[in-house]
């Protein structure tokens, strides 16, 4: 394929693939068609997830396919092989070991489940504290890693306007979720608490909530609301590029506590990469 001076585009992409960062799609294991993009384009029914790679590993590879596996039984009531999923990831990866951020999609053209597989340039969080800004929504079937997100979508483009880097969901009774694009934790000075809100579990805080009872602190888990974010000392989102520490939510500062940032990310980062 040729771009709009002529040259040629590596992979096949459009200068589109180029503005979104994509590197590469695949679907069940061969180059994208016209028709395997036009019915994704019209109909915004599956599921993902999304994950860095790292000389062809992924941390938490498990945690990633139990995530696939639930949730296209919950949509279709059909059970997704996760070795079919590690295959189309290899094949994507082929070549040897890369870096990459991954994303694996399940739709279900023509009543059978179909894998979608893209890689991007690879992402790491950076360690300037972010600026988030409340919202009214919250994700309908929040547990599901769902697409059709427009909500959260236009929400954070307003909130990206007025300098946010981030949005926080919130219920109609000030109820704090999830982030838009990620979990949120919060620290009062002894308990690392997580809302109780419904929220997805992100396989980042997943694999935290697995390693922080033994490396401290425990996290634990209560409602958190609006009203109640100026008795937190510190904030952290998560997601698959890490963990980073929130500036300020609705324009109040939260202390920037770079022990305990330091000790989140060793959590996470103890976490084994898996071969796919």
């Amino acid at each position: 394929m040729e771009n709009k001076d002529g040259a040629d585009v590596p992979g096949g992409l459009g200068p589109l693939a180029g503005e979104l960062g994509i590197e590469l799609v695949e679907v069940d294991g061969r180059a994208a068609t016209a028709d395997d993009l036009l019915w994704r384009a019209v109909r915004a029914d599956g599921h993902f997830t999304a994950a860095q790679v790292r000389g062809g590993k992924v941390r938490g590879m498990g945690v990633h396919l139990e995530r696939l596996c639930a949730a296209s039984r919950e949509l279709w009531g059909d059970e997704l092989d996760p070795e079919l999923v590690r295959e189309r990831v290899r094949h994507a990866l082929r070549g040897g070991a890369r870096d990459a951020a991954l994303r694996v999609y399940v739709h279900r053209p023509g009543g059978a489940l179909s894998l979608m597989v893209t890689l991007a340039a690879p992402g790491e969080v950076g360690d300037e504290p972010l600026r988030v800004r409340s919202v009214p929504y919250v994700r309908p079937f929040p547990h599901v890693k769902h697409l059709g997100g427009f909500g959260q979508t236009h929400y954070g483009r307003l909130a990206g306007r007025e300098g946010y880097d981030e949005i926080l969901l919130t219920g109609p009774d000030g109820e704090v979720a999830e982030g838009g694009i990620t979990n949120v934790l919060f620290w009062d000075g002894e308990r690392l608490v997580l809302p109780t809100a419904p929220a997805l579990a992100g396989t980042t805080l997943t694999l935290l909530e697995q390693g922080l009872p033994a490396a401290g602190p425990e996290p634990v888990r209560r409602p958190v609301r609006l009203a109640d974010l100026a008795g937190f000392r510190s904030a952290f989102l998560a997601n698959s590029r890490g963990i980073v520490a929130v500036g300020e939510i609705d324009g109040h500062a939260y202390e920037v506590d770079d022990a305990l940032l330091g000790r989140l990310r060793a959590v996470y980062e103890a976490v084994p990469w898996e071969e796919v």
